[in-house]
């Protein structure tokens, strides 16, 4: 049995419009570049047929993905996380201070929602990993690719 995704519910509001998407509006223009493309004539050496083929395989192998997350997902209560407010779980914003005193804001995902552009970072990632669990004021210490880091968490929400 394969392993659990976890999601919060944002998460996976995101992960079900992305299929919808995909199924209702992507499949259909693929399908209208593959009809003109055919249109074109000998397909041997018909790179918009190519191309349109290629983005076809690469939707659909994307479908079976969000299909197989959506079958097996476990939701994070974040109504629970918010009552332990006091206390870094997943779907909890945290702002961190570090060895610069610079702050940085981090919203712990599951690994499929991680977007290290909108701050959302995995629980299993070494910074994820070493904020779960601690509580405000305390220190997260760790280790990633980029060296040894260390954490003063300043805010809870």
């Amino acid at each position: 049995m394969s392993k659990k995704t976890l999601l919060t519910a944002e998460g996976l509001a995101d992960i079900q419009a992305e299929l919808a998407n995909l199924k209702e509006v992507r499949r259909i223009e693929i399908a209208e570049k593959l009809k003109e493309a055919i249109s074109f004539g000998d397909l041997s050496e018909n790179s918009e047929y190519e191309d349109a083929r290629n983005e076809q395989a690469q939707v659909e192998l994307r479908i079976i993905e969000l299909e197989d997350i959506l079958k097996n997902y476990e939701l994070v209560d974040s109504k629970k996380a918010a009552k332990k407010r006091d206390v870094v779980a997943i779907g909890s914003t945290v702002v961190v201070k570090n060895a610069d005193g610079e702050k940085e804001t981090y919203k712990i995902v599951g690994p499929t929602e991680t977007d290290i552009f909108e701050g959302k970072i995995s629980n299993e990632s070494p910074i994820g990993s070493a904020l779960i669990g601690k509580v405000l004021g305390e220190t997260a210490v760790g280790k990633s690719l980029g060296g040894a880091f260390s954490f003063e968490i300043v805010e809870l929400r």
